[in-house]
């Protein structure tokens, strides 16, 4: 694929997340798409009903995810990009946190979905009702 249209997907598929439109995320990832957050003990998820399952646990939480993107850079069927997110909670709070991501492309669709981030400076600004729905997902919830 081209870089052109592997940056394309990627960015279908953050503006598909912002409006949770999971049907548009979902054919935006490979049938064996990895997805995890690097930092964490979590192994995160593989496909893309189980990515979903694993995105909605946070966002079925918030009432906005805003997406800013600075730079999104492309070479063969890697894709970087750093952005910023911020959470706005359902209950009111918001939380911005800087995210670098590198996205390996198969066959145009993401099959490599790796986000880079500060746990404990994202997390330390989420709500505690927040944390407790999150607390009950486990990394069984995210395989086949």
């Amino acid at each position: 694929m081209a870089a052109e249209e592997n940056k394309q997907t990627v960015r279908k598929m953050w503006e598909a997340l912002s409006l949770k439109d999971w049907e548009t995320l979902k054919s935006c990832l490979a049938e064996d798409v990895h997805y995890e957050d690097i930092p964490t003990e979590d192994p995160g998820a593989r496909g893309p009903e189980n990515v979903v399952k694993r995105l909605r646990i946070a966002f079925d939480q918030l009432s906005d995810h805003e997406h800013t993107i600075h730079h999104l850079i492309c070479e063969g069927d890697v894709v970087f990009l750093d952005h910023t997110e911020v959470w706005t909670f359902s209950t009111g709070e918001k939380a911005t946190n800087p995210f670098a991501t590198l996205h390996e492309m198969k066959n145009g669709k993401i099959a490599k979905w790796s986000d880079y981030w500060d746990v404990s400076g994202f997390v330390g600004q989420f709500p505690q009702t927040f944390l407790e729905v999150m607390a009950k997902g486990s990394a069984e919830d995210f395989s086949d």
